[in-house]
């Protein structure tokens, strides 16, 4: 089992957040109480890197949607980058796919 860990850098276009390890039951309210602390303006988009995310359940899964209604109520955008496979299963079998802008990398997220 591994922590999570988040880690926040500014793009351009908004916030980068990182997302490391498990974002489960015992610790997605980490990542809903820092996307509280994030000062999101209108036209940024906030880009959750998914790369070395392990494992996501589904209270992971309702702190990604969390934080879409958090960006759209600032009258930003969301996207998530490097969804792992097991995850993305996840988001296409609930419709999540069509919700979210998925992109490969935190590159290609962050492009203007």
């Amino acid at each position: 089992m591994s922590p999570l860990k988040i880690t926040t850098r500014d793009a351009a276009t908004g916030p980068v957040l990182a997302i490391l390890g498990e974002l489960d039951y015992d610790n997605a309210s980490q990542l809903r109480e820092l996307l509280t602390t994030l000062a999101l303006r209108p036209g940024q988009r906030l880009v959750l890197d998914l790369a070395e995310m392990e494992f996501c359940d589904s209270s992971g899964i309702t702190a990604l949607i969390a934080a879409r209604n958090l960006a759209h109520a600032a009258q930003a955008d969301i996207a998530l980058a490097a969804v792992p496979g097991h995850t993305l299963r996840v988001l296409r079998i609930v419709g999540l796919d069509q919700v979210f802008a998925l992109h490969p990398d935190s590159t290609a997220a962050t492009r203007d």
